[in-house]
Protein backbone atom coordinates (compact mmCIF):
# COMPACT_ATOMS: atom_id res chain seq x y z
CA UNK A 1 0.00 0.00 0.00
CA UNK A 2 1.26 3.39 -0.74
CA UNK A 3 1.61 6.55 1.24
CA UNK A 4 -0.95 8.27 -0.17
CA UNK A 5 -4.96 7.84 0.85
CA UNK A 6 -7.79 9.68 -1.80
CA UNK A 7 -10.57 10.87 -0.15
CA UNK A 8 -13.44 10.50 -2.28
CA UNK A 9 -16.48 13.23 -2.36
CA UNK A 10 -19.35 11.84 -4.86
CA UNK A 11 -22.55 13.72 -5.85
CA UNK A 12 -23.48 12.08 -9.11
CA UNK A 13 -22.31 10.49 -12.01
CA UNK A 14 -21.59 6.69 -9.23
CA UNK A 15 -20.17 4.74 -12.57
CA UNK A 16 -17.31 7.23 -13.22
CA UNK A 17 -16.89 7.74 -9.86
CA UNK A 18 -16.36 3.55 -9.45
CA UNK A 19 -13.93 3.71 -12.03
CA UNK A 20 -11.43 6.76 -10.87
CA UNK A 21 -11.76 4.75 -7.43
CA UNK A 22 -10.54 1.29 -8.60
CA UNK A 23 -7.74 3.77 -10.71
CA UNK A 24 -6.58 4.68 -7.77
CA UNK A 25 -6.70 1.39 -5.51
CA UNK A 26 -4.99 -0.45 -8.56
CA UNK A 27 -1.40 1.42 -7.59
CA UNK A 28 -1.74 0.91 -3.86
CA UNK A 29 -3.94 4.39 -2.92
CA UNK A 30 -6.59 3.65 -0.07
CA UNK A 31 -10.04 5.01 -0.78
CA UNK A 32 -12.67 6.45 1.50
CA UNK A 33 -15.65 7.67 -0.54
CA UNK A 34 -18.53 10.20 0.58
CA UNK A 35 -21.45 9.69 -1.37
CA UNK A 36 -23.93 12.94 -0.75
CA UNK A 37 -26.58 11.85 0.68
CA UNK A 38 -29.03 13.51 -1.58
CA UNK A 39 -28.64 10.42 -3.82
CA UNK A 40 -31.26 7.70 -3.31
CA UNK A 41 -30.75 4.73 -1.34
CA UNK A 42 -31.13 2.07 -3.83
CA UNK A 43 -28.24 4.10 -5.98
CA UNK A 44 -26.03 4.24 -3.09
CA UNK A 45 -26.45 0.30 -1.84
CA UNK A 46 -25.47 -0.49 -5.71
CA UNK A 47 -22.62 1.37 -5.95
CA UNK A 48 -21.29 0.12 -2.48
CA UNK A 49 -22.33 -3.27 -3.48
CA UNK A 50 -20.31 -3.27 -6.62
CA UNK A 51 -17.43 -1.75 -4.81
CA UNK A 52 -17.65 -4.06 -1.46
CA UNK A 53 -14.87 -6.99 -2.02
CA UNK A 54 -11.89 -4.39 -2.71
CA UNK A 55 -9.87 -4.16 0.60
CA UNK A 56 -8.43 -0.60 0.29
CA UNK A 57 -12.01 0.92 -0.22
CA UNK A 58 -14.20 1.92 2.79
CA UNK A 59 -16.97 4.37 3.04
CA UNK A 60 -17.87 7.47 5.64
CA UNK A 61 -20.90 8.35 7.22
CA UNK A 62 -23.28 9.90 4.55
CA UNK A 63 -23.91 13.86 4.97
CA UNK A 64 -26.41 16.00 2.91
CA UNK A 65 -24.14 18.47 0.84
CA UNK A 66 -25.26 21.30 -0.66
CA UNK A 67 -22.83 24.49 -2.62
CA UNK A 68 -21.82 26.98 0.00
CA UNK A 69 -23.37 24.93 3.16
CA UNK A 70 -21.22 23.57 5.98
CA UNK A 71 -22.18 19.81 4.64
CA UNK A 72 -19.62 19.57 2.57
CA UNK A 73 -17.02 20.11 5.57
CA UNK A 74 -18.77 17.74 7.54
CA UNK A 75 -18.14 14.76 4.57
CA UNK A 76 -14.56 15.89 4.14
CA UNK A 77 -14.14 15.36 8.52
CA UNK A 78 -15.91 12.00 8.11
CA UNK A 79 -13.99 10.37 5.16
CA UNK A 80 -10.40 12.09 6.67
CA UNK A 81 -11.48 10.82 9.78
CA UNK A 82 -11.58 6.93 8.17
CA UNK A 83 -9.06 7.44 6.27
CA UNK A 84 -6.70 8.17 9.35
CA UNK A 85 -8.12 5.34 11.46
CA UNK A 86 -8.36 2.71 8.87
CA UNK A 87 -5.39 3.38 7.22
CA UNK A 88 -1.93 3.84 9.51
CA UNK A 89 0.29 4.07 6.60
CA UNK A 90 -1.13 6.92 4.91
CA UNK A 91 1.59 9.87 5.29
CA UNK A 92 -0.84 12.25 2.81
CA UNK A 93 -4.66 12.22 2.71
CA UNK A 94 -5.40 14.41 -1.04
CA UNK A 95 -9.59 15.50 -1.02
CA UNK A 96 -10.84 14.89 -4.42
CA UNK A 97 -14.38 14.48 -5.98
CA UNK A 98 -16.17 12.19 -8.16
CA UNK A 99 -16.05 14.28 -11.17
CA UNK A 100 -12.17 14.25 -10.61
CA UNK A 101 -9.46 12.92 -12.97
CA UNK A 102 -6.02 11.72 -12.19
CA UNK A 103 -3.98 13.06 -15.59
CA UNK A 104 -0.53 11.20 -14.38
CA UNK A 105 0.41 8.11 -13.61
CA UNK A 106 -0.70 7.75 -9.69
CA UNK A 107 3.38 6.55 -8.88
CA UNK A 108 4.21 9.79 -9.81
CA UNK A 109 1.71 11.40 -7.33
CA UNK A 110 3.28 9.19 -4.63
CA UNK A 111 6.59 9.84 -5.10
CA UNK A 112 6.05 13.22 -5.38
CA UNK A 113 4.77 13.29 -2.27
CA UNK A 114 7.27 10.81 -0.36
CA UNK A 115 9.94 13.36 -1.47
CA UNK A 116 8.05 16.02 0.38
CA UNK A 117 7.01 14.35 3.60
CA UNK A 118 5.95 17.06 5.95
CA UNK A 119 4.76 19.73 3.28
CA UNK A 120 1.26 20.20 3.51
CA UNK A 121 -0.27 21.32 -0.29
CA UNK A 122 -3.32 23.36 0.35
CA UNK A 123 -4.27 27.02 -1.13
CA UNK A 124 -4.43 29.32 1.76
CA UNK A 125 -4.41 33.35 1.77
CA UNK A 126 -6.02 35.92 3.79
CA UNK A 127 -9.21 37.60 1.97
CA UNK A 128 -7.23 40.53 1.42
CA UNK A 129 -4.64 38.54 -0.73
CA UNK A 130 -7.28 36.75 -3.07
CA UNK A 131 -8.51 38.25 -6.47
CA UNK A 132 -11.10 35.42 -6.72
CA UNK A 133 -14.09 36.19 -4.87
CA UNK A 134 -17.54 36.52 -6.84
CA UNK A 135 -20.57 38.29 -5.07
CA UNK A 136 -19.81 40.92 -3.03
CA UNK A 137 -18.67 39.10 0.44
CA UNK A 138 -15.40 38.69 1.39
CA UNK A 139 -14.55 39.65 4.95
CA UNK A 140 -18.02 39.08 5.72
CA UNK A 141 -18.38 35.73 4.98
CA UNK A 142 -16.77 35.41 8.31
CA UNK A 143 -18.51 38.21 10.63
CA UNK A 144 -21.59 37.73 9.20
CA UNK A 145 -24.49 34.60 10.03
CA UNK A 146 -25.33 32.71 6.78
CA UNK A 147 -27.48 30.12 8.07
CA UNK A 148 -29.77 30.35 5.03
CA UNK A 149 -29.04 28.28 1.31
CA UNK A 150 -27.57 31.11 -1.27
CA UNK A 151 -29.09 28.60 -4.24
CA UNK A 152 -32.33 27.76 -2.35
CA UNK A 153 -33.28 30.43 -0.29
CA UNK A 154 -31.89 33.22 -2.44
CA UNK A 155 -34.57 36.07 -0.85
CA UNK A 156 -34.05 34.84 2.54
CA UNK A 157 -30.15 34.82 2.74
CA UNK A 158 -30.37 38.17 0.97
CA UNK A 159 -32.47 39.95 3.26
CA UNK A 160 -30.77 38.42 6.51
CA UNK A 161 -27.59 40.03 4.77
CA UNK A 162 -29.55 43.32 5.17
CA UNK A 163 -30.41 42.79 8.25
CA UNK A 164 -27.46 42.11 10.17
CA UNK A 165 -25.72 45.08 8.17
CA UNK A 166 -29.10 47.29 9.27
CA UNK A 167 -28.50 46.15 12.82
CA UNK A 168 -24.42 46.33 12.98
CA UNK A 169 -24.52 42.50 13.89
CA UNK A 170 -20.99 41.19 14.22
CA UNK A 171 -19.41 37.86 14.89
CA UNK A 172 -17.01 36.99 17.13
CA UNK A 173 -13.98 35.12 15.21
CA UNK A 174 -12.64 32.53 17.68
CA UNK A 175 -9.33 33.73 19.34
CA UNK A 176 -6.33 33.10 17.60
CA UNK A 177 -7.92 32.11 13.61
CA UNK A 178 -6.91 34.86 11.66
CA UNK A 179 -9.05 33.31 8.14
CA UNK A 180 -7.83 32.28 5.20
CA UNK A 181 -9.52 31.21 1.86
CA UNK A 182 -8.14 28.72 -0.98
CA UNK A 183 -9.33 26.21 -3.11
CA UNK A 184 -11.38 22.91 -1.56
CA UNK A 185 -9.19 20.70 -3.08
CA UNK A 186 -6.12 20.05 -0.69
CA UNK A 187 -3.74 17.17 0.15
CA UNK A 188 -2.75 17.50 3.56
CA UNK A 189 -0.10 15.19 5.87
CA UNK A 190 -1.34 12.71 8.53
CA UNK A 191 0.25 15.24 10.91
CA UNK A 192 -1.74 18.39 10.37
CA UNK A 193 -5.24 16.49 9.37
CA UNK A 194 -4.80 14.74 12.34
CA UNK A 195 -4.03 18.35 14.93
CA UNK A 196 -7.30 19.79 13.18
CA UNK A 197 -9.50 16.86 13.33
CA UNK A 198 -8.66 15.95 17.27
CA UNK A 199 -8.24 19.53 18.37
CA UNK A 200 -9.80 20.07 22.28
CA UNK A 201 -10.87 23.31 20.62
CA UNK A 202 -12.46 21.71 17.32
CA UNK A 203 -16.56 21.64 18.37
CA UNK A 204 -15.81 26.11 19.49
CA UNK A 205 -14.49 25.72 15.25
CA UNK A 206 -17.06 23.92 13.92
CA UNK A 207 -19.59 25.58 15.54
CA UNK A 208 -18.32 29.10 14.22
CA UNK A 209 -18.06 27.92 10.97
CA UNK A 210 -21.49 25.96 10.35
CA UNK A 211 -22.47 30.20 10.04
CA UNK A 212 -19.52 30.48 7.27
CA UNK A 213 -20.81 31.26 4.10
CA UNK A 214 -18.61 28.64 1.61
CA UNK A 215 -17.02 26.58 4.77
CA UNK A 216 -15.46 24.62 2.10
CA UNK A 217 -13.37 27.49 0.91
CA UNK A 218 -11.88 28.53 4.60
CA UNK A 219 -11.93 25.46 7.08
CA UNK A 220 -9.20 23.42 6.30
CA UNK A 221 -7.59 26.51 4.83
CA UNK A 222 -7.87 28.73 8.12
CA UNK A 223 -7.01 25.60 10.56
CA UNK A 224 -3.97 24.29 8.40
CA UNK A 225 -2.76 27.11 9.77
CA UNK A 226 -2.70 26.67 12.80
CA UNK A 227 -0.78 23.25 12.79
CA UNK A 228 0.96 23.07 9.62
CA UNK A 229 4.95 23.70 10.13
CA UNK A 230 5.59 23.78 6.41
CA UNK A 231 2.36 24.68 3.53
CA UNK A 232 2.95 25.33 0.09
CA UNK A 233 0.07 27.39 -0.39
CA UNK A 234 -1.82 26.03 -3.96
CA UNK A 235 -3.47 22.82 -5.15
CA UNK A 236 -1.75 19.99 -6.78
CA UNK A 237 -5.38 19.94 -8.28
CA UNK A 238 -6.12 21.75 -11.40
CA UNK A 239 -9.66 23.34 -11.28
CA UNK A 240 -10.82 27.00 -13.22
CA UNK A 241 -13.67 29.17 -12.78
CA UNK A 242 -15.42 31.24 -15.02
CA UNK A 243 -15.85 34.93 -14.08
CA UNK A 244 -18.78 34.14 -12.31
CA UNK A 245 -17.38 31.87 -9.99
CA UNK A 246 -18.79 28.73 -11.52
CA UNK A 247 -16.25 25.64 -12.14
CA UNK A 248 -15.38 24.87 -16.19
CA UNK A 249 -16.11 21.65 -17.35
CA UNK A 250 -13.36 19.82 -19.19
CA UNK A 251 -14.84 17.43 -22.12
CA UNK A 252 -13.16 15.19 -24.68
CA UNK A 253 -11.66 18.58 -26.66
CA UNK A 254 -9.82 19.38 -23.99
CA UNK A 255 -7.20 16.73 -23.80
CA UNK A 256 -4.48 18.04 -25.35
CA UNK A 257 -4.81 20.93 -23.04
CA UNK A 258 -5.20 18.59 -20.21
CA UNK A 259 -1.70 17.06 -20.71
CA UNK A 260 -0.05 20.37 -21.21
CA UNK A 261 -1.06 21.34 -17.45
CA UNK A 262 1.13 19.10 -16.24
CA UNK A 263 -1.01 18.61 -13.22
CA UNK A 264 -1.47 15.26 -11.04
CA UNK A 265 -5.41 15.36 -10.94
CA UNK A 266 -8.14 17.75 -12.85
CA UNK A 267 -11.93 18.69 -12.42
CA UNK A 268 -14.74 19.04 -13.51
CA UNK A 269 -14.57 16.39 -15.92
CA UNK A 270 -17.79 15.91 -17.50
CA UNK A 271 -19.25 12.54 -16.91
CA UNK A 272 -19.50 11.82 -20.92
CA UNK A 273 -15.66 12.39 -21.50
CA UNK A 274 -15.00 9.09 -22.63
CA UNK A 275 -11.88 10.15 -24.46
CA UNK A 276 -10.47 11.68 -21.17
CA UNK A 277 -11.08 8.80 -19.18
CA UNK A 278 -10.00 6.08 -21.63
CA UNK A 279 -6.58 8.17 -22.49
CA UNK A 280 -5.62 9.05 -18.60
CA UNK A 281 -7.03 5.88 -16.85
CA UNK A 282 -5.55 3.55 -19.23
CA UNK A 283 -3.08 4.59 -20.82
CA UNK A 284 -0.03 4.96 -18.43
CA UNK A 285 2.68 4.16 -21.22
CA UNK A 286 1.48 7.28 -23.02
CA UNK A 287 1.51 9.72 -19.91
CA UNK A 288 3.17 13.46 -19.24
CA UNK A 289 6.72 13.51 -18.37
CA UNK A 290 7.91 13.57 -14.90
CA UNK A 291 7.61 17.28 -14.02
CA UNK A 292 6.37 20.02 -11.36
CA UNK A 293 2.64 20.86 -12.01
CA UNK A 294 2.60 23.84 -13.92
CA UNK A 295 -1.46 25.23 -14.11
CA UNK A 296 -0.05 28.49 -15.26
CA UNK A 297 0.47 26.83 -19.13
CA UNK A 298 -2.99 27.17 -19.75
CA UNK A 299 -4.14 30.19 -17.70
CA UNK A 300 -3.68 32.32 -21.16
CA UNK A 301 -6.44 29.90 -22.54
CA UNK A 302 -8.79 30.01 -19.81
CA UNK A 303 -8.40 34.06 -19.58
CA UNK A 304 -8.92 34.53 -23.35
CA UNK A 305 -11.68 32.83 -22.63
CA UNK A 306 -13.11 34.69 -19.89
CA UNK A 307 -12.65 37.65 -21.78
CA UNK A 308 -14.10 35.97 -25.00
CA UNK A 309 -17.09 35.36 -23.13
CA UNK A 310 -17.64 38.77 -20.94
CA UNK A 311 -16.46 40.76 -23.90
CA UNK A 312 -16.99 39.23 -27.05
CA UNK A 313 -15.24 40.16 -30.23
CA UNK A 314 -14.83 43.72 -31.22
CA UNK A 315 -17.47 45.17 -33.38
CA UNK A 316 -19.39 41.64 -33.50
CA UNK A 317 -23.30 42.01 -32.59
CA UNK A 318 -25.92 39.44 -33.46
CA UNK A 319 -28.78 38.30 -32.38
CA UNK A 320 -28.18 35.29 -29.62
CA UNK A 321 -25.54 37.66 -27.99
CA UNK A 322 -25.89 41.40 -27.25
CA UNK A 323 -23.79 42.09 -24.96
CA UNK A 324 -24.28 45.49 -22.30
CA UNK A 325 -22.60 48.57 -23.32
CA UNK A 326 -20.16 48.22 -19.89
CA UNK A 327 -18.78 44.75 -21.31
CA UNK A 328 -18.03 45.99 -25.02
CA UNK A 329 -14.48 46.95 -25.56
CA UNK A 330 -15.01 48.53 -28.81
CA UNK A 331 -18.14 49.39 -30.95
CA UNK A 332 -16.76 48.11 -34.59
CA UNK A 333 -14.41 45.83 -35.61
CA UNK A 334 -11.95 47.73 -38.07
CA UNK A 335 -11.46 50.95 -38.87
CA UNK A 336 -13.55 53.05 -41.04
CA UNK A 337 -13.68 57.34 -42.27
CA UNK A 338 -16.16 59.31 -41.47
CA UNK A 339 -16.32 62.62 -43.53
CA UNK A 340 -18.43 65.65 -43.04
CA UNK A 341 -18.39 68.18 -45.28
CA UNK A 342 -16.38 67.05 -48.08
CA UNK A 343 -18.76 65.65 -50.46
CA UNK A 344 -20.66 69.37 -50.47
CA UNK A 345 -17.34 71.03 -51.04
CA UNK A 346 -16.06 69.17 -53.79
CA UNK A 347 -18.04 68.04 -56.49
CA UNK A 348 -16.35 64.44 -56.89
CA UNK A 349 -15.23 63.95 -53.74
CA UNK A 350 -16.50 60.30 -53.39
CA UNK A 351 -15.43 58.90 -56.83
CA UNK A 352 -12.09 60.69 -56.17
CA UNK A 353 -11.74 58.95 -52.79
CA UNK A 354 -12.79 55.79 -53.82
CA UNK A 355 -10.09 55.74 -56.64
CA UNK A 356 -7.31 56.97 -54.93
CA UNK A 357 -7.27 54.82 -52.05
CA UNK A 358 -9.18 51.70 -53.39
CA UNK A 359 -11.53 51.63 -50.57
CA UNK A 360 -15.36 51.17 -50.42
CA UNK A 361 -17.06 55.00 -50.66
CA UNK A 362 -20.47 55.09 -49.33
CA UNK A 363 -22.38 58.26 -49.47
CA UNK A 364 -24.33 59.93 -46.97
CA UNK A 365 -24.92 56.61 -45.09
CA UNK A 366 -27.97 57.57 -42.57
CA UNK A 367 -29.25 59.90 -45.64
CA UNK A 368 -33.24 60.28 -44.32
CA UNK A 369 -34.53 58.98 -47.48
CA UNK A 370 -31.76 55.73 -47.68
CA UNK A 371 -29.12 54.78 -46.89
CA UNK A 372 -26.38 55.73 -49.74
CA UNK A 373 -24.48 52.37 -50.33
CA UNK A 374 -21.54 52.71 -52.34
CA UNK A 375 -22.10 52.88 -56.14
CA UNK A 376 -25.70 53.38 -55.59
CA UNK A 377 -26.09 50.18 -54.26
CA UNK A 378 -29.26 48.87 -52.65
CA UNK A 379 -27.77 46.09 -50.79
CA UNK A 380 -24.39 45.29 -49.03
CA UNK A 381 -22.58 42.44 -47.74
CA UNK A 382 -24.73 40.32 -45.33
CA UNK A 383 -27.54 41.71 -46.94
CA UNK A 384 -27.57 45.21 -45.04
CA UNK A 385 -30.29 47.21 -47.36
CA UNK A 386 -30.69 50.77 -48.24
CA UNK A 387 -34.08 51.46 -46.66
CA UNK A 388 -33.97 53.88 -43.78
CA UNK A 389 -36.89 52.12 -41.67
CA UNK A 390 -34.83 49.39 -41.25
CA UNK A 391 -31.53 51.02 -41.02
CA UNK A 392 -33.43 53.64 -38.15
CA UNK A 393 -34.48 50.47 -36.12
CA UNK A 394 -30.79 50.26 -34.57
CA UNK A 395 -28.68 53.07 -36.20
CA UNK A 396 -25.51 51.72 -34.04
CA UNK A 397 -25.76 48.02 -35.43
CA UNK A 398 -26.47 48.86 -38.72
CA UNK A 399 -23.27 50.53 -38.45
CA UNK A 400 -21.06 47.75 -36.79
CA UNK A 401 -22.75 44.81 -39.15
CA UNK A 402 -21.36 46.70 -41.92
CA UNK A 403 -18.24 47.23 -41.06
CA UNK A 404 -17.90 43.41 -39.70
CA UNK A 405 -19.51 41.90 -42.84
CA UNK A 406 -16.74 44.25 -44.72
CA UNK A 407 -13.50 43.30 -42.87
CA UNK A 408 -10.84 43.31 -44.87
CA UNK A 409 -12.01 46.54 -46.87
CA UNK A 410 -11.77 49.81 -45.65
CA UNK A 411 -14.96 51.82 -45.80
CA UNK A 412 -15.51 55.66 -46.05
CA UNK A 413 -18.71 57.14 -44.94
CA UNK A 414 -20.30 61.30 -45.53
CA UNK A 415 -22.30 62.74 -42.49
CA UNK A 416 -23.65 65.70 -42.58
CA UNK A 417 -26.16 67.84 -39.87
CA UNK A 418 -28.97 66.73 -42.41
CA UNK A 419 -28.41 63.26 -41.63
CA UNK A 420 -29.78 60.68 -38.36
CA UNK A 421 -28.32 62.32 -35.85
CA UNK A 422 -28.49 59.00 -33.70
CA UNK A 423 -25.68 57.83 -34.59
CA UNK A 424 -23.17 60.55 -34.05
CA UNK A 425 -22.34 59.46 -30.16
CA UNK A 426 -21.07 56.19 -31.52
CA UNK A 427 -18.56 57.84 -33.88
CA UNK A 428 -17.36 59.64 -31.16
CA UNK A 429 -17.07 56.66 -28.53
CA UNK A 430 -15.44 54.38 -31.57
CA UNK A 431 -11.93 54.39 -31.06
CA UNK A 432 -11.89 52.46 -34.68
CA UNK A 433 -13.67 55.70 -36.29
CA UNK A 434 -11.70 58.48 -37.83
CA UNK A 435 -13.44 61.37 -38.37
CA UNK A 436 -12.74 64.28 -40.76
CA UNK A 437 -14.75 67.81 -40.91
CA UNK A 438 -14.56 70.90 -42.60
CA UNK A 439 -17.53 72.83 -40.40
CA UNK A 440 -19.78 75.09 -41.72
CA UNK A 441 -19.57 73.34 -45.52
CA UNK A 442 -23.26 72.36 -44.90
CA UNK A 443 -24.08 75.71 -46.32
CA UNK A 444 -22.75 75.45 -49.96
CA UNK A 445 -25.42 73.41 -51.26
CA UNK A 446 -28.03 76.16 -49.73
CA UNK A 447 -25.59 78.63 -51.40
CA UNK A 448 -26.36 76.70 -54.88
CA UNK A 449 -30.11 75.99 -54.25
CA UNK A 450 -32.72 77.94 -55.55
CA UNK A 451 -34.63 78.80 -52.68
CA UNK A 452 -36.43 81.60 -51.48
CA UNK A 453 -33.64 83.19 -48.93
CA UNK A 454 -36.18 83.52 -45.68
CA UNK A 455 -36.28 79.29 -45.74
CA UNK A 456 -32.28 79.36 -46.50
CA UNK A 457 -31.85 81.71 -43.34
CA UNK A 458 -34.46 79.28 -41.29
CA UNK A 459 -32.58 76.01 -42.58
CA UNK A 460 -29.14 77.48 -42.27
CA UNK A 461 -29.93 78.15 -38.66
CA UNK A 462 -30.93 74.67 -38.04
CA UNK A 463 -28.08 72.95 -40.09
CA UNK A 464 -25.71 75.21 -37.98
CA UNK A 465 -27.13 74.54 -34.46
CA UNK A 466 -26.78 70.61 -35.34
CA UNK A 467 -23.06 70.84 -36.48
CA UNK A 468 -22.47 72.72 -33.61
CA UNK A 469 -23.57 70.22 -31.19
CA UNK A 470 -21.84 67.70 -32.85
CA UNK A 471 -18.54 69.59 -32.69
CA UNK A 472 -19.08 69.95 -28.83
CA UNK A 473 -19.61 65.75 -28.62
CA UNK A 474 -16.42 65.18 -30.71
CA UNK A 475 -14.32 68.06 -28.56
CA UNK A 476 -15.44 66.17 -25.58
CA UNK A 477 -12.71 64.84 -23.29
CA UNK A 478 -14.85 60.92 -23.49
CA UNK A 479 -14.38 61.10 -27.14
CA UNK A 480 -12.42 57.93 -28.63
CA UNK A 481 -12.64 58.40 -32.19
CA UNK A 482 -9.62 59.92 -33.86
CA UNK A 483 -10.95 63.26 -35.27
CA UNK A 484 -9.69 66.32 -37.14
CA UNK A 485 -11.43 69.71 -37.78
CA UNK A 486 -11.29 72.80 -39.95
CA UNK A 487 -13.37 75.96 -40.69
CA UNK A 488 -14.03 75.81 -44.17
CA UNK A 489 -12.38 78.98 -44.36
CA UNK A 490 -9.01 77.50 -43.40
CA UNK A 491 -9.31 74.46 -45.21
CA UNK A 492 -9.76 75.96 -48.56
CA UNK A 493 -7.22 78.15 -48.41
CA UNK A 494 -5.03 75.52 -48.50
CA UNK A 495 -6.64 72.07 -48.95
CA UNK A 496 -4.11 69.95 -50.32
CA UNK A 497 -2.61 70.01 -47.22
CA UNK A 498 -5.07 68.49 -45.19
CA UNK A 499 -5.91 66.33 -48.08
CA UNK A 500 -2.59 64.66 -48.04
CA UNK A 501 -3.08 64.35 -44.10
CA UNK A 502 -6.17 62.15 -44.33
CA UNK A 503 -4.81 59.90 -46.74
CA UNK A 504 -1.88 59.42 -44.73
CA UNK A 505 -4.28 58.30 -41.71
CA UNK A 506 -6.17 56.00 -44.16
CA UNK A 507 -2.69 53.84 -44.10
CA UNK A 508 0.40 52.98 -45.37
CA UNK A 509 -0.43 51.60 -48.85
CA UNK A 510 -1.55 55.46 -49.56
CA UNK A 511 0.39 57.45 -52.39
CA UNK A 512 3.23 59.23 -49.86
CA UNK A 513 2.67 62.82 -52.44
CA UNK A 514 -0.66 63.72 -53.38
CA UNK A 515 -0.79 64.17 -57.16
CA UNK A 516 -4.44 64.71 -58.34
CA UNK A 517 -7.02 66.72 -55.92
CA UNK A 518 -11.03 66.59 -56.20
CA UNK A 519 -12.44 69.41 -58.11
CA UNK A 520 -13.23 72.22 -55.60
CA UNK A 521 -16.89 73.80 -56.13
CA UNK A 522 -17.39 77.02 -57.61
CA UNK A 523 -18.11 79.79 -54.74
CA UNK A 524 -18.12 82.77 -56.41
CA UNK A 525 -20.31 84.94 -54.66
CA UNK A 526 -20.64 82.33 -51.41
CA UNK A 527 -19.00 85.44 -49.30
CA UNK A 528 -21.70 87.17 -50.06
CA UNK A 529 -24.14 84.55 -49.20
CA UNK A 530 -22.58 84.42 -45.77
CA UNK A 531 -23.09 88.28 -45.69
CA UNK A 532 -26.48 88.34 -46.49
CA UNK A 533 -27.12 85.77 -44.02
CA UNK A 534 -25.46 87.87 -41.42
CA UNK A 535 -27.65 91.12 -42.78
CA UNK A 536 -30.76 88.66 -42.22
CA UNK A 537 -30.14 88.12 -38.49
CA UNK A 538 -28.11 84.70 -38.69
CA UNK A 539 -24.46 84.52 -37.76
CA UNK A 540 -23.16 81.91 -39.90
CA UNK A 541 -20.30 81.39 -38.08
CA UNK A 542 -18.59 77.79 -38.22
CA UNK A 543 -17.73 78.56 -41.71
CA UNK A 544 -14.54 80.34 -40.05
CA UNK A 545 -13.33 83.99 -41.14
CA UNK A 546 -14.51 84.00 -44.82
CA UNK A 547 -14.46 87.25 -47.02
CA UNK A 548 -16.61 88.83 -48.68
CA UNK A 549 -15.05 88.48 -51.89
CA UNK A 550 -13.42 85.02 -52.00
CA UNK A 551 -10.05 85.02 -53.86
CA UNK A 552 -9.15 82.09 -56.27
CA UNK A 553 -7.49 78.97 -54.49
CA UNK A 554 -3.89 77.88 -54.62
CA UNK A 555 -3.72 80.97 -56.47
CA UNK A 556 -0.10 80.64 -58.64
CA UNK A 557 2.85 82.70 -58.62
CA UNK A 558 3.53 84.96 -61.00
CA UNK A 559 6.17 83.84 -63.38
CA UNK A 560 9.72 85.00 -62.78
CA UNK A 561 11.17 87.49 -65.32
CA UNK A 562 13.72 86.24 -67.62
CA UNK A 563 17.27 87.70 -68.15
CA UNK A 564 20.19 87.42 -69.63
CA UNK A 565 23.98 85.88 -68.46
CA UNK A 566 26.46 87.87 -69.87
CA UNK A 567 29.68 86.12 -70.74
Amino acid sequence: MSGVGIVMLVHTALDRAEQVARHWIASGCPVVLHVDKNVDGATFRKFRQALASEPLIRFSKRHRCEWGTWGIVAASQSAAAVMLEQFPDVRHVYLSSGSCLPLRPVEELVDYLAARPRTDFIESATTADVPWIVGGLDFERFTLRFPFSWKKHRYLFDRYVDLQRALGIRRRIPAGLVPHMGSQWWCLTRQTLSAILEDPERAVYDAYFQKVWIPDESYFQTLARQYSTNIESRSLTLSKFDFQGKPHIFYDDHLQLLRRSDCFVARKIWPRADRLYQAFLTDSAGAMKKTEPNPGKIDRIFAKAVERRTRGRPGLYMQSRLPASWAVNSVTSNPYSVFQGFSELFEDFETWLARITGSKVHGHLFAPERAELAGGGHMINGALTDRAEIRDYNPQNYLTNLIWNTRGERQCLQFGPRDNQVIRKTFARDPNAQISVISGAWAVPLFRSNQNFTELRREAAKLQQIEASFLNTLRNQETKARVRIWTMAEFIEAPMEPLQTILDELGPLMPRHLSEAPTLVNLDGFGQFLQNLKNQGMHPYLMGDFPVEQGPVNMPKPPRKPYLVRK
